[in-house]
C-alpha cells in the first residue's frame, strides 16, 4: 500500500489523530514531500536574483563562422535562430558533408562559404567577425591559433587544447594580435552557478573553508562518451580531469576567487576493462550471448533507450527506419562494440584535491573534486564550507543555512521552460549572449570565462593528471 492509498484508507481524521498524539509529530511528517514552490519549510527564505534576458542587443548582428558543425558547434549556432539581430551564422566548416550541409541549409550559407577542413576557411579574405571552434579536442589549437592570427575573435569549445603549452600559446596569440577569445565554461552562465557565485561574494557563508564538488557522470555517458566514444582516448584527446571536469575545476576556481597552490590527485581505469567482461561477451553487442544482461549494452542505450542519438547522421524520423539507420551504425562504429573490449584508458574514477589561497592572506582553502563514472544520476552536488554558514547544492536548487540564526535560504528558479536555457543548466546560449556583446563592443568585461582565467583552470587540471600519474604533490 502506498502513503497515498493509506492516507484515503484511513481518512484525514484519522491520520490527524495517528501522527498527531506523538510527540514533535506533525501530519507535515507523514505526507509526500512537495514540490509546490509556494511551500517552504519553518524558518526558510526563497532567494530569487531574476534571470536575465538572454538577447544580446546589439547595433547590428554579430557575424561568425562555425568551424565544426557537430552537437556544440550546432547549439551555438542555433543563438542565432532566436536572435537573428544578434548573431549571424556566414560559414561553416567541417569534415563530414552530411553537418557540413545540414547547417549550410539552416543558416543559408552561399556555396563559396561551406569549407571541409578547417584551414580552407583562412584562403579566403577574412568574411566574418568572429570564428566558433567545436571541433573535436585535438583539433582546438591549430585553427584557434590561426583564427587569432588572421583577425577572428573566437568562442572556444573547451578544452582550450591538449597540454598546458598550448593553452598558454593561445593567450600569448590572443595578446599579440589584440582578439578576443571566450572559452565555453558554459556553466558560469548558468543562473544556478551565477546565483551560487553571487551569495559567495556577497559573504553570505563567511570565508569559504572548504568545497566537496562531485561530478557524476552517469555509467551510460560513461560508456558513450569515454569508454566508446570520442574521448576513449586520453592520448588522442585529453584526460578526463580536462575532457570532462575542466567545467568542474573551473567552477571550483570562480566560486573561491584565489589561485591555486597545490595539487594532488587519484584514480584509475578500474572497470571498463577485458579482464571484467561477463562470459559470453562478443566483440560487438549484436554478437554478445548475454547482451540483454548489460547495462551498458549498445543495443540498450542506442537502439531501445534511444540515448545519444545526435552522433549518428542523416537518422530517418519513420521509427522502424531510423532503429535500422542505428542498427547499421552499432554493427560498423564503435558505438557497437563491447564496453570491455574498446581501446580505451580514460579513469573510471577519479579524486583530485586542491589548496587555494586563503582569503587575505588567513590559512588556505581545500576544495576536492570527485568525477564517477559509475552513478545512475547526473547534476554536479555541491557542498561548500564557510565560516558563517554552509551550502548545499545539486545544479538545479541549493539551500544555504545561517550559523548564527540557522535561518535557510533556498534558490529553486525554475528555468526548464525558458527558451535558451536548456543546456548545460542553462549556461548554453548564456555564453553566446556575452560573446557577442563582447565582440560588438570589443571588450573582454563582458565574458567572465576569458581565456586568462581559463588557462589557469586547465593548468590545474594539467598539474592534477601529472600528481596522479607521477604520485606526488604538484606545486603551480
Amino acid at each position: 500500500m502506498t502513503r497515498k492509498e493509506f492516507l484515503q484508507t484511513l481518512g484525514l481524521g484519522a491520520v490527524t489523530m495517528a501522527v498527531g498524539s506523538l510527540p514533535g509529530s506533525s501530519l507535515l511528517q507523514a505526507a509526500e514531500p512537495t514540490t509546490d514552490k509556494a511551500i517552504l519549510p519553518k524558518n526558510a527564505e526563497r532567494l530569487s536574483f531574476g534571470l536575465p534576458d538572454q538577447e544580446a542587443v546589439v547595433l547590428k548582428p554579430v557575424t561568425a563562422i562555425v568551424i565544426g558543425a557537430g552537437s556544440r558547434g550546432s547549439v551555438y549556432a542555433s543563438y542565432s535562430k532566436q536572435y537573428p539581430a544578434s548573431l549571424k551564422i556566414v560559414g561553416v566548416a567541417d569534415i563530414n558533408p552530411v553537418r557540413r550541409e545540414q547547417m549550410a541549409d539552416a543558416y543559408g550559407i552561399p556555396a563559396e562559404h561551406q569549407f571541409c577542413d578547417w584551414s580552407e576557411v583562412f584562403r579566403v579574405p577574412k568574411f566574418a567577425d568572429a570564428v566558433i571552434i567545436a571541433t573535436p579536442d585535438n583539433v582546438h589549437y591549430h585553427p584557434c591559433m590561426r583564427a587569432l592570427a588572421e583577425g577572428y575573435d573566437v568562442l572556444l569549445e573547451k578544452p582550450i587544447a591538449q597540454t598546458a603549452k598550448e593553452c598558454t600559446d593561445i593567450l600569448r596569440q590572443a595578446r599579440k594580435y589584440g582578439r578576443l577569445v571566450g572559452v565555453c565554461h558554459v556553466l558560469r552562465y548558468a543562473p544556478y552557478f551565477r546565483a551560487l557565485k553571487r551569495v559567495i561574494d556577497e559573504g553570505r557563508v563567511g570565508d569559504v573553508v572548504s568545497v566537496q564538488h562531485l561530478e557524476p557522470v552517469r555509467f551510460h555517458h560513461m560508456a558513450h562518451s569515454y569508454v566508446r566514444g570520442n574521448w576513449h582516448s586520453s592520448k588522442a584527446t585529453t584526460p578526463i580531469i580536462i575532457a570532462k571536469a575542466c567545467h568542474d575545476l573551473d567552477i571550483i576556481r570562480w566560486l573561491l576567487g584565489k589561485p591555486c597552490r597545490r595539487v594532488s590527485a587519484f584514480g584509475n581505469l578500474s572497470f571498463f576493462v577485458r579482464k571484467n567482461e561477463p562470459q559470453g561477451a562478443a566483440d560487438r553487442c549484436f554478437d554478445c550471448a548475454v547482451e540483454k544482461q548489460c547495462p551498458f549494452s549498445a543495443l540498450k542505450i542506442y537502439l531501445r533507450e534511444h540515448r545519444y542519438l545526435y552522433v549518428f547522421d542523416a537518422l530517418p524520423k519513420d521509427r522502424l527506419a531510423k532503429d535500422a539507420k542505428i542498427a547499421d551504425y552499432l554493427r560498423t562504429t564503435d558505438y557497437g562494440r563491447c564496453v570491455f573490449r574498446c581501446q580505451n584508458d580514460q579513469c573510471d574514477h577519479y579524486v583530485c584535491n586542491l589548496e587555494f589561497d586563503g582569503p587575505d592572506g588567513t590559512a588556505p582553502s581545500t576544495a576536492s573534486l570527485q568525477v564517477e563514472a559509475l552513478t545512475s544520476y547526473g547534476g554536479r552536488k555541491t557542498r561548500i564550507m564557510g565560516t558563517k554558514g554552509d551550502i548545499v547544492g545539486d545544479m538545479k536548487t541549493f539551500t544555504l543555512t545561517d550559523f548564527l540564526s540557522g535561518k535557510q535560504y533556498i534558490w529553486d528558479e525554475d528555468i526548464s521552460k525558458l527558451p535558451g536555457y536548456e543546456g548545460h543548466a542553462g549556461g548554453d546560449w548564456g555564453i553566446v549572449k556575452d560573446f557577442v556583446l563582447a565582440v560588438a563592443n570589443q571588450d573582454e568585461k563582458y565574458l567572465s570565462s576569458t581565456i586568462d582565467v581559463s588557462v589557469e583552470s586547465h593548468v590545474m587540471g594539467f598539474r592534477a593528471e601529472e600528481a596522479r600519474l607521477k604520485n606526488k604533490i604538484v606545486k603551480l
